[in-house]
């Protein structure tokens, strides 16, 4: 236990002071800015959280640097943004009706009918408290969870088991995201295809570059995640703008007769807040699965068991509660899978990851919690495993996060309004242009820019044809990382190429992967 304590104590100093032990503040006014950024982000119907961070990761590498003293500063502002976005989210769903992400969807349902009642800012009171509960609720749970979790696959997988888990994973996000589990599963090949561009492992010379010297080393990473992620949005929304051009939605916010939130009325909402939290936080803890189902099942979950059900839906602080509690105790439990596996569950994390990957010696994975014994040893100074004093570093900047949440982002929340009413003309190209400057200063030279723009156009065919975009940023994520374990397996196995079927979990693993992609394409049965 004294270990583990004084491993939780170097992790926390590591966020309020230099490497030499002087106070650095740095990393805090990091976090702080995140979380302002993302609750505004968040007010921008359009905009989102992953939306932001992949704007911002360039950006902060470019001014910051690669170093293992940029990324906590890196790292505190992206947390920060990917915990006030799902906040900011209620504003334009609550004030004006208009949601910006498809969760935010329910929030309408009894948000605006409050602001309609002249209770628009006790209705963002309660959004965010709520939200603010749901995402306290889910970090203590990555905080207990993860690094058991880790200790236990690192302890019990070798890299047969690591590869097919991995396989596994990908068939689970194949199978839940989007609407065919089929498509999911192209789109994350084509992902992977697109992974194996450049070098190999085996020092053979660069492999599929098509004659271009400038992808020897691979394709871009930050310009093909921004690409598909974020131009293909912007593309998406160019398009809708000039369809919709003369379709504008006003409305006006009403002064509020009594718009005080007691704290008789924080207590009554608790259970329901919890309950939906507890939702959300399971949720979230299975990779491909997003904030939109959690929202859905807490508002039905609060609905089914409310005693006055039928004032759902006419402006009940209940259902706002019930839907903001559970897509904000989305974001502390999808950094499970990240920081025990090292694989990505959502976009948010995505991003946490290419930040880890692109900035300092850290490395997420199962290896990261191994609570090494702390020697000092003369000529050698210190002996500790520094992957867990900053993955303990992380934890706190969530909880510098979740305390300037509560104490000054509800007053921040409740003063944006106005973002609401940004014309998509005028912050789609504005976008753009910040995603081509910062993919130009990262990834240097016009090889970013043309892989930028083709991404994106991928992204654009993908979400026309209304196919999940997520696997195919997983497949390419995790491409090289299997193909390391399968190499690395078929190597320590002697070159034996049934290694992967001859471990009896990592065959366990694949044929889960198989059920799963079997079970998701069976084809449903009509009711008569």
């Amino acid at each position: 236990m004294e270990l583990v304590l004084d491993y939780i104590l170097r992790g926390a100093l590591d966020v309020f002071t230099h490497s030499d032990g002087s106070l650095d503040l740095l990393p805090v006014a990091m976090v702080f800015s995140g979380l302002m950024t993302g609750i505004a982000v968040g007010a921008t119907p359009g905009l989102n959280g992953p939306f932001a961070m992949a704007l911002s990761l360039p950006v902060l590498i470019w001014v910051f640097g690669v170093s293992n003293d940029a990324l906590l500063p890196i790292l505190g502002f992206l947390i920060g943004i990917m915990k006030g976005a799902t906040v900011g989210g209620a504003v334009p769903a609550i004030l004006f009706n208009t949601p910006g992400t498809p969760d935010a969807y329910l929030t309408t349902l009894d948000g605006h009918p409050m602001t309609e009642k002249g209770q628009g800012p006790k209705a963002l009171k309660v959004a965010h408290f709520s939200s603010v509960c749901g995402d306290t609720f889910s970090d203590i749970a990555l905080f207990m969870t993860a690094p058991v979790l880790a200790i236990l696959i690192e302890s019990a997988l070798d890299l047969p088991e690591k590869a097919a888990l991995i396989i596994l994973s990908l068939s689970f996000m194949a199978a839940v995201a989007g609407k065919s589990p089929l498509k999911g599963l192209t789109v994350g090949v084509l992902g992977m295809l697109a992974a194996l561009v450049g070098s190999t492992l085996s020092g053979n010379g660069p492999r599929l570059t098509f004659g271009i010297p400038e992808l020897g080393n691979g394709l871009p990473l930050s310009s093909a995640i921004l690409g598909i992620l974020i131009v293909g949005e912007v593309f998406i929304g160019i398009e809708d703008a000039t369809r919709n051009r003369a379709a504008r939605i006003r409305a006006t916010l009403s002064e509020a007769a009594d718009n005080t939130f007691l704290w008789a009325e924080k207590r009554s909402l608790m259970p329901r807040i919890l309950i939906s939290s507890a939702i959300g936080t399971g949720v979230g803890a299975l990779p491909g699965i997003g904030t939109t189902l959690a929202a859905t099942l807490g508002y039905d979950t609060a609905k089914r068991f409310s005693k006055t059900p039928e004032k759902f839906g006419t402006g009940t602080p209940e259902g706002v509660a019930a839907t903001e509690a559970a897509n904000s105790s989305v974001s502390g439990a999808n950094l499970i899978p990240v920081m025990s596996l090292g694989i990505p569950g959502n976009f948010a994390a995505v991003f946490i990851i290419l930040a880890v990957e692109s900035v300092g010696d850290f490395t997420l994975g199962p290896q990261v919690f191994k609570f090494t014994e702390i020697k000092v040893i003369e000529d050698y100074g210190t002996i500790i495993n520094q992957d867990l004093v900053v993955a303990f570093a992380m934890f706190t900047l969530m909880v510098l996060a979740n305390i300037f949440n509560w104490t000054v982002g509800g007053v921040f929340l409740r003063a944006l309004g106005v973002l609401a009413r940004i014309p998509k003309s005028i912050m789609l190209p504005v976008v753009l242009l910040i995603c081509l400057t910062a993919v130009y200063a990262q990834d240097g030279g016009f090889i970013a820019i043309w892989v930028v723009m083709i991404f994106g156009v991928i992204g654009y065919v993908l979400r026309r044809l209304d196919i999940s975009i997520l696997p195919f940023v997983i497949g390419f994520l995790l491409a090289p990382r299997l193909e390391e374990l399968i190499r690395g397996g078929f190597s320590a196995s002697g070159g034996d190429p049934w290694f992967l079927i001859k471990s009896p979990l990592a065959l366990l693993f694949l044929a889960l992967a198989l059920l799963v992609l079997v079970f998701a394409n069976r084809p449903q049965k009509r009711r008569a």
